[in-house]
């Protein structure tokens, strides 16, 4: 008898999860500790929830939200949430920008070799694709990162390749 109330229980704990919040749905309004809008839910997925602020689409887990009155809150404001993510951004691109040096190596976003960077203009990073100088390939400040694993490139070779392949045509297209 006391393993048919045990199973009873577990089939209904498992249908209702304690951290269920039916108010995390894609278009919610999301308001902070003061009850000002923070920004609009615009997709949940996967146990994540993607906060437009209408400065930065933030993902924060379903379990982050709260239950309000007229909708899912958090416990920071739009300011404070923006500052958050404005400076995790800030330190990302310093720790970036330390690591575009000519001479370094860069990998590509599926971790495989890219090439070495010849040279830094502005925003623009001219590498040398495997170390052969004879094929370079130049891409923005904005396409890299700094992790743990070295410099890398936001695009694979593959999409380097199939960009500058849809480039070329036009290119020659203009030159005859």
């Amino acid at each position: 008898m006391k393993f048919a109330k045990l199973a009873v229980a577990a089939i209904a704990l498992a249908a209702t999860p304690a951290l269920a919040n039916d108010q995390v749905a894609a278009g919610a309004t999301v308001t902070g500790p003061e009850g000002n809008a923070v920004g609009t839910i615009v997709s949940v997925e996967n146990g994540q929830a993607v906060l437009d602020t209408g400065k930065h689409k933030v993902p924060l887990g379903v379990d982050m939200y709260g239950q309000g009155e007229a909708g899912p809150t958090i416990t920071v404001t739009k300011a404070q949430l923006d500052g958050m993510i404005d400076g995790q951004l800030a330190e990302a691109a310093a720790k970036r920008d330390a690591a575009l040096v000519v001479g370094a190596e860069a990998m590509a976003a599926d971790h495989a070799a890219l090439g070495t960077i010849l040279e830094i203009n502005g925003d623009n990073i001219i590498l040398a694709r495997g170390g052969d100088e004879m094929n370079k390939v130049t891409l923005l400040r904005d396409h890299f990162d700094a992790t743990d694993h070295g410099l890398m490139a936001r695009l694979t070779n593959a999409q380097i390749d199939a960009a500058m392949a849809q480039a070329a045509p036009a290119s020659s297209d203009a030159a005859e």
